[in-house]
């Protein structure tokens, strides 16, 4: 977005579609659709609308399926209720938000698994030369005495 005005803009798109997926689309494909975020152009031609789907995949091809068949009545409301000279063509786009959660998720509690297990190697470990391998200020007088 290159505008706050745009910035407003994509709000105010997000609450009329997600009003709109509520209350008045009906279609029986459509499941539980929560709108995420909203994004548009800098010329403000173009709105990607990103969403996501409570369920499966099925659930998710579905709701892609209902989204693309009311983009017309989406739009069209859209247009009339912000009185712009231009309304914007939408895109709905799956966010993979929580996919991407997920796989961070994994990625932690491998990491934290790994991390315990070096921590119990280590706490079993003793040091291959001397603990303490650095000289002292003492040490070396007796060095330099000889």
């Amino acid at each position: 977005m290159s505008s706050p005005r745009y910035a407003k803009i994509s709000e105010q798109i997000k609450e009329i579609i997600a009003r709109m997926l509520e209350r008045r689309i009906k279609d029986p494909r459509l499941g539980f659709v929560t709108i995420t975020d909203v994004r548009i152009t800098g010329d403000g031609r173009e709105a990607t609308v990103f969403y996501t789907v409570l369920g499966g995949a099925d659930d998710r091809a579905a709701s892609a399926i209902a989204l693309h068949s009311a983009t017309g009545l989406l739009r069209s409301t859209v247009g009339k209720q912000l009185g712009l000279k231009f309304t914007p063509t939408l895109e709905f786009v799956l966010d993979a938000v929580e996919e991407d959660a997920a796989h961070l998720e994994d990625v932690l509690v491998r990491a934290r698994a790994q991390d315990a297990a070096v921590a119990a190697q280590a706490a079993g470990a003793t040091y291959a030369g001397d603990p303490d391998p650095y000289r002292k200020p003492g040490e070396d007088d007796d060095e330099d005495a000889e």
